[in-house]
């Protein structure tokens, strides 16, 4: 029997504690503190991880990386707007949550460990990825506040950039700066403590103020089922998507596989913090529910595809 991922399980963790013991008053205030110190450590980690020398060699690629990124900030965010008509069977404020996960960067750790499984384009896999993550620093917000700006209960400014560079974009660059010194620690498995620690903290914190504030009386069984179904089945088109798409432009088969694993992913670790930083506030617990149920489903399904296809 395959081992539970500790990730889903810490999540899962996380949620239920915040139901039983939510953060309250000034013990709130201080997570809170914690949990930006966090994600800033989170992010450090990702740019020391990452070598610069890699990433530029890796960008010569660029046909493999214009298509990734299509998918993740161009498809995507189509398919998000397409799925307006949900809001006859869910809140408005958890398809504003389901369209937030449409317009987050692709993930990196599972992106890359699925195309090595795939016997894939690994290198490139790892630029793709942490380009999209690096995109995304600026195309999510953009998006976020050409799509989502109107959206009830959705205000976004500008200054929403100088939070993202503070809390995001400047600790991954004083990684990439520490990279020659800390790049063999950040890839180590230690970090992965950090990596997890930091979402299940972004998780608890986040339902916590759901709790408190009540929200989670408005989440019904029959829209987490919806939610469930939908993301499982957008998880399986895309993936048929971006595999018709790549081989009519002739991409060989190693790259054809890392365009499926980092074009039909979205990054938890990346969407929770940035979703913290944009959003905030106690409405954060419902519109990060369509990103925590999506992230399970494309797990679940990329594993089994990657693990039942023959390569060759």
């Amino acid at each position: 029997m395959k081992k539970l991922d500790p990730l889903l399980v810490g999540i899962v963790v996380a949620a239920a504690l915040a139901f039983v013991v939510s953060a309250r008053g000034a013990f709130a205030d201080g997570f809170d503190i914690a949990v930006k110190l966090g994600i800033a450590l989170l992010f450090f980690l990702y740019g020391a991880r990452l070598s610069t020398q890699e990433a530029l060699r890796g960008l010569t690629n660029w046909r493999l990386h214009v298509v990734i990124l299509a998918f993740t900030f161009v498809a995507y965010p189509l398919i998000g707007l397409l799925a307006r008509p949900t809001t006859a069977l869910l809140d408005d404020g958890l398809y504003q949550g389901l369209l937030f996960m449409t317009l987050v960067p692709s993930t990196v750790q599972s992106s890359v460990a699925l195309t090595g499984i795939a016997r894939g384009n690994v290198s490139g896999a790892v630029v793709a990825a942490s380009v999209s993550s690096l995109v995304g620093v600026v195309a999510t917000p953009l998006l976020v506040m050409w799509l989502m700006g109107a959206g009830d209960g959705v205000h976004i400014d500008a200054s929403v950039f100088t939070d993202i560079s503070l809390q995001l974009l400047l600790p991954f660059l004083l990684g990439q700066v520490a990279h020659r010194w800390l790049g063999e620690l950040a890839k180590s498995k230690a970090t992965k403590i950090v990596d997890r620690g930091s979402i299940w903290m972004v998780v608890y914190a986040a339902f916590s103020k759901g709790v408190v504030s009540g929200v989670w009386s408005n989440v019904s069984v029959g829209e987490i089922a919806f939610l469930t179904v939908f993301s499982a089945a957008l998880v399986v088109a895309m993936l048929w998507l971006t595999r018709v798409v790549p081989t009519a432009l002739r991409f060989p088969r190693e790259d054809i596989t890392a365009i499926q694993m980092c074009g039909t992913q979205k990054s938890l670790a990346t969407g929770l913090p940035m979703a913290t930083v944009i959003f905030g506030g106690a409405s954060l617990g419902v519109l990060i529910i369509p990103l925590m149920i999506y992230h399970m489903a494309q797990l679940i399904i990329c594993s089994a595809y990657v693990s039942r296809k023959s390569f060759t």
